[in-house]
């Protein structure tokens, strides 16, 4: 069997903290097909010694936007596709330049692109996308402002790329079809509130309960699941009452629904580092005094809500939805964790949390026969300094699908 066998190797494994060295893995047809706590015979496969590096499973963002170029989003739509194929490459390249060999898209990524990264037009990262957001009239994916007149129409949000806004357990029924159909991985709803739109208080609940277990329901029945972007505590608790599956952002929760989240099994994404770098450039960027003061609002709380989650044993996952330019500041949610998390489950989140979460435990975010081989060789210890990796120095080597995109060992 020809393929690359990496010798003296220290491996994490996603999960472990005990990381074993002077290990041996052989990577053939794209997967992992051998580990070995000692030697493996090479046969005719190219050999590369670790020289005792620490080999890890590609790193998983669980919530980014490639398409979204700004946060000025009818900018962005009036731009037009071709710009925003564009911008889209530019940041599926860098997050895998940073070691993230998967990402999901929870807001416009489409099947297009999709296929053109499957067919190798793009170097990108392995890619899940949900399709269009569900957004009701008024609510977080409803980009017009209040003194514009009209229905927006169900097919697409006005001014912007990736929404539709739907309202009704019945519109929300075939919204969620027509997004499986075309081949989303999840579905996303937005649940309450957020910080870019420019009608809808942060603080309160979107979509009725009906329209919301219509979501849950179909999902279900096609093997998806719903993601749900959630920020005040109501919001949380009602979304993982009524089955939605991953939360997002999930700011103000408390220790009573992170102990809920946990006992029903439910992910939560905690987005920290968009919050900390708008807090910083948010008003150098263009972002409205209406949204820096929802801003205002949430960000103190991110770091406790956290804290709950991990107190209570939370499926925790990694994500970073840093827009347009702050893209290139991955390492910051990174650091931010590491004031609550231990960095070992700031790795786990990223690497085997994330991959059950994407229903793809076992072959994603984990070294293992049978599992993709997206690899990292990392120089130094990424379980002392994780936000190492995604500053980009620190990768020796970049392999996704058995193939490297960047090898300087």
């Amino acid at each position: 069997m020809t393929g690359i066998l990496f010798r003296n190797a220290r491996i994490f494994d996603g999960h472990s903290g005990d990381c074993a060295e002077g290990c041996a893995v052989r990577v053939a047809d794209g997967l992992i097909q051998e580990v070995s706590t000692g030697a493996l015979r090479a046969g005719d496969a190219e050999v590369i010694d670790c020289g005792g590096r620490t080999l890890m499973p590609g790193l998983i963002d669980a919530h980014v936007h490639v398409y979204a170029a700004s946060f000025d989003v009818a900018r962005d739509a009036r731009l037009g596709a071709g710009y925003a194929a564009h911008y889209a490459s530019r940041f599926l390249r860098h997050a895998l330049d940073r070691g993230f060999t998967t990402v999901r898209d929870v807001g416009g990524g489409d099947r297009s692109l999709a296929q053109a990264i499957a067919d190798g037009l793009l170097d990108a990262p392995r890619f899940f996308y949900g399709g269009r957001v569900l957004s009701q009239t008024g609510g977080h994916g409803d980009f017009r402002s209040a003194d514009e007149d009209g229905a927006a129409c169900g097919c697409a949000a006005h001014g912007s790329f990736g929404m539709a806004v739907v309202d009704g357990p019945q519109a929300v029924r075939l919204a969620v079809r027509e997004e499986l159909r075309r081949g989303a991985h999840h579905i996303k709803l937005m649940s309450s509130g957020g910080v870019t739109s420019p009608t809808d208080p942060i603080d309160r609940c979107q979509y009725a309960d009906d329209e919301i277990r219509v979501a849950v329901e179909e999902a279900a029945r096609a093997g998806a699941y719903v993601a749900a972007h959630c920020h005040p505590l109501a919001a949380i608790r009602r979304a993982i009452e009524l089955g939605v599956r991953s939360i997002e952002h999930a700011t103000l929760i408390d220790a009573d629904t992170a102990a809920l989240a946990a006992a029903h099994g439910s992910y939560c994404v905690p987005t920290l580092a968009v919050s900390a770098a708008l807090q910083a450039q948010g008003a150098a960027l263009g972002l409205p005094s209406a949204s820096l003061d929802k801003l205002a609002r949430i960000a103190e709380h991110a770091l406790t809500g956290l804290d709950h989650m991990q107190q209570a044993g939370v499926h925790i996952g990694f994500g970073t939805d840093l827009i347009g330019p702050l893209h290139r500041h991955t390492e910051l949610e990174f650091q931010l964790r590491r004031q609550v998390q231990s960095p070992l489950n700031v790795l786990r989140s990223a690497c085997s949390v994330n991959a059950a979460l994407l229903q793809q435990p076992g072959r994603l975010g984990c070294i293992a026969p049978g599992a993709h081989a997206d690899l990292l060789v990392v120089d130094g210890d990424p379980l002392r300094d994780p936000a190492a990796l995604a500053a980009g120095g620190a990768l020796a080597m970049i392999m996704k699908a058995g193939r490297f995109h960047k090898r300087q060992i």
